[in-house]
């Protein structure tokens, strides 16, 4: 079905499912411990730094603990008196609560608590352009939360019979649906048991970066040729290395910052000036540190002092990986070398970049000691060898 004058949504809100019993869970999952906040306040405040509209918390199950928590973040506390009923009452329960301004919403379950602003706010630049009365956000194709539904799609699913499910209403409009793929694997992250909790607790410090998975995604969405991803994952295996070898000596380094740089450094090979380009691209993804990391991989500089940090990790590791293959300075630079040895300007280059690179292994190996990769012996170890 279709509907020609359907309304572009311009005020949209999040309603935040907190309802549940937790039974599986064995503890009120809303009001877990997580980072340096609760999950529910973990969730609300993305919502409130993806500033793409108010946030609605259904409590049900202990509500009073749970809306005070909610509205110590400053939003809406709605109570679904028939929570025990299952996850579309407190659906209904949400949307019934929603001022008439609102002409869309967001759907999220709390204990789905890793989605990523940028991927509310890319539901809501979708929803902005109207053409879609349902969107469902997937990653590398896989759909997850939370889904957009359009406001004239409301009184049908508070009318909705009580055993059906939001997903049966959605599938009724599925040849109107659209998805929006995001570069999140948060969206398909759920915490139903205690070992998922706790595997959602840990990940969370590095979520300002991408996991493996999300870096693939991205390579993926920009079509980055299969050897270049392999000569990526090389690179990747020898920077993780070189850092696990730089914490090991106590040496502070952020360990996911150079891997999600090291897989990215070459997402844009081929393009004309393929690092800046390249960084463009991580950027728009949402990814600055990693951006910044692509920006200078193919050269680093390291002055007298400065502290080894990942971009000068990715740059050295990058200079000792020939396609899949571990090389030494020599060997790798030999080539240039001879290529532009009569064109004055490039072999400068050439010998600005050998410089640069012979200065961040020698900061690398003040610290670790000699690193045999940089004379082309032996292998780099597994990121699970090296402290991943």
């Amino acid at each position: 079905m279709s509907d020609p004058v359907l309304s572009r949504p311009s005020n949209i809100a999040v309603v935040v499912l907190a309802a549940g019993w937790s039974s599986r869970m064995g503890a009120l999952k809303p009001l877990l411990d997580f980072g340096n906040d609760t999950v529910l306040g973990h969730v609300l405040s993305t919502i409130e730094g993806a500033a793409v509209g108010p946030a609605y918390v259904v409590v049900g199950n202990e509500a009073e603990r749970v809306a005070s928590a909610a509205v110590a973040h400053g939003v809406v506390a709605v109570e679904n008196p028939a929570f025990a009923d299952g996850m579309m009452s407190s659906i209904k329960a949400g949307i019934s609560a929603l001022p008439d301004i609102v002409d869309g919403a967001m759907i999220l379950p709390v204990d789905v608590p890793l989605v990523r602003a940028t991927t509310l706010r890319r539901i809501a630049e979708s929803a902005s352009k109207g053409e879609a009365p349902v969107l469902r956000p997937t990653f590398r194709g896989r759909p997850g939360h939370p889904p957009f539904v359009h406001r004239r799609l409301f009184a049908e699913i508070i009318a909705a019979a009580p055993k059906m499910t939001l997903r049966d209403i959605l599938d009724r409009h599925q040849d109107e649906a659209q998805s929006v793929a995001v570069i999140d694997s948060g969206i398909v992250r759920d915490m139903d048991y205690p070992d998922d909790y706790r595997r959602l607790a840990v990940s969370l410090p590095q979520r300002h970066h991408p996991d493996e998975a999300e870096c693939e995604a991205m390579l993926e969405a920009a079509d980055t040729p299969e050897p270049t991803r392999r000569h990526s994952r090389a690179v990747t295996r020898l920077a993780v290395d070189i850092a696990a070898r730089l914490i090991a000596k106590g040496h502070a380094l952020d360990i996911s910052a150079v891997r999600a740089g090291a897989l990215l450094h070459d997402i844009a090979k081929g393009d004309p000036d393929h690092a800046a380009a390249g960084a463009r691209r991580v950027a728009a993804f949402g990814f600055a540190e990693e951006a910044e990391i692509v920006a200078v991989h193919m050269e680093c500089a390291i002055g007298p002092g400065q502290a080894v940090d990942p971009r000068h990790v990715v740059f050295l590791a990058d200079k000792l990986v020939k396609g899949e293959r571990l090389v030494g300075i020599e060997e790798r630079f030999a080539p240039a070398f001879a290529a532009f040895a009569s064109d004055p300007a490039a072999l400068t280059s050439v010998r600005r970049r050998h410089a640069a690179v012979e200065a961040v292994l020698a900061a690398v190996e003040a610290l670790t000691g000699p690193l045999d990769a940089a004379r082309g012996v032996g292998e780099p170890e597994t990121p699970a060898e090296s402290g991943r």
